[in-house]
């Protein structure tokens, strides 16, 4: 019997509501579809552990091939399946459950698993017919559901981690127990305001992987101190999206840029560090630049209409990812945060940066 949780299960569900709708619809930053932006399918492909299938059409017919054999499956019968998946997914289930009806008919066409392969960077592969250029282009998606729970763009890790170093500020051993001794539900906020009270200042110092820091500098030589400064506001504001920190960090201006002719430049170089993580950047592995096999998301919401955001429409892809997600904090015991610890004569203070998409 097949098992899975809501975002494995949203992977079949994308398969048919794709195979049964013939066209990709792209979305906009508020998540409505663009109607002059259509993409017709032309095929499918999907990596499982037994294999790749190929999804193609033939009028109204759909052929499966496992390069094995083909199956020709009405395309109604996708439409069907798909309408039935998306009940089960909106009513209340376990972690993980089998749906025995949907298990039938993948079998049907010799199909075991609900993921796509692991190895593989992307969870679907299209083919789509271009018709600004009539080109048909073979686009790699991940597949980001609303339907479970909000999935995470940027995880935590140590990787992750901003190092700061408390300025202009002479605490003795009871004071730092003081502060680190505070367990209150915003801690973190917390003990950064008394550090505050005694004067001490949170500069940036660095990130604690020196690779993570070597990617950001790639992307771009001021995003190590612009992403310090969005955290540090994160921790002691009430703003979490990251529309809202961006808004917030270009009214400062930390980094002092020339900001006489409006340029947006903690908006675009925000833009650039959320595109290049949805793309294949990771903090624990050195970047190059080269995008890998997923080139972008297919966003099934949660009335189940599925948008196409792809680097192939790169303004729509950026403005969708900086309207749509949010710093959040991850847990300060596991990645060794949020307490003030010396190094030599020096103190210092390390935020964690974690961004999940918003539900």
């Amino acid at each position: 019997m097949i098992t899975g949780n809501k975002g494995e299960w949203s992977e079949v569900y994308t398969l048919f509501k794709i195979i049964s709708d013939k066209f990709l619809f792209a979305g906009d930053s508020n998540l409505n579809k663009i109607e002059n932006i259509v993409f017709p399918i032309v095929k499918i492909l999907r990596d499982e552990l037994s294999g790749t299938f190929e999804f193609g059409y033939e009028f109204d017919i759909v052929i499966v091939n496992d390069k094995k054999q083909n199956f020709r499956i009405p395309i109604s019968e996708f439409h069907k399946n798909a309408e039935f998946l998306l009940s089960k997914l909106k009513e209340d289930k376990p972690a993980s459950f089998s749906i025995p009806e949907i298990e039938n008919f993948i079998n049907s066409f010799n199909c075991n698993s609900i993921k796509a392969k692991s190895s593989v960077k992307s969870d679907i592969v299209i083919v789509v017919h271009d018709q600004r250029t009539g080109n048909n282009p073979k686009l790699g998606f991940s597949i980001k559901s609303q339907l479970g729970g909000a999935s995470t763009l940027l995880n935590a890790g140590k990787t992750t981690n901003f190092i700061y170093k408390i300025d202009n500020a002479k605490l003795t051993d009871l004071q730092i127990e003081e502060i680190n001794g505070l367990f209150t539900r915003s801690k973190i906020k917390d003990r950064i305001n008394k550090i505050r009270e005694f004067s001490g200042i949170l500069n940036f110092s660095k990130t604690e992987s020196h690779v993570f820091g070597n990617n950001l500098t790639l992307i771009d030589s001021a995003m190590p101190k612009i992403l310090s400064e969005i955290v540090l506001l994160f921790y002691t504001t009430g703003f979490t999206k990251t529309v809202d920190l961006a808004n917030e960090i270009s009214k400062i201006n930390p980094l002092e840029f020339d900001l006489e002719f409006d340029h947006p430049f903690y908006f675009y170089k925000i833009k650039r560090f959320l595109t290049d993580i949805a793309l294949g950047m990771m903090p624990s592995k050195v970047w190059t630049g080269d995008l890998d096999a997923t080139g972008g998301y297919l966003i099934v919401k949660d009335d189940g209409e599925i948008l196409c955001y792809h680097i192939y429409n790169r303004n729509d892809f950026e403005n969708y990812l900086i309207n749509n997600t949010k710093l959040e904090t991850a847990s300060s015991s596991r990645h060794d945060f949020g307490s003030i610890f010396k190094s030599e004569n020096d103190l210092f203070f390390k935020l964690n940066l974690q961004i999940r998409f918003l539900k």
